[in-house]
């Protein structure tokens, strides 16, 4: 078992507005998740999403599979 922790990191892309998450990359390779947070609450709770999900997820919404905002 690793006891690796997350690096947090929000997209370059993010806004001040303050409605973004945070994800740790760095968890890929050896827990083979990607684990999500909301950046307004480090403490909270974190979903551990599989890696092939979240890359599905990244590729729908540079497709512009989900709509504008």
């Amino acid at each position: 078992m690793t006891t690796e922790s997350p690096r947090w990191f929000k997209s370059s892309r993010s806004e001040n507005g303050g409605a973004c998450i945070e994800v740790a990359s760095n968890l890929v390779a050896s827990r083979g998740v990607v684990p999500v947070r909301d950046s307004k609450n480090p403490g909270g709770p974190v979903l551990n999403v599989r890696a092939d999900s979240f890359a599905s997820f990244v590729a729908g919404v540079k497709a512009g599979q989900f709509g504008a905002i």
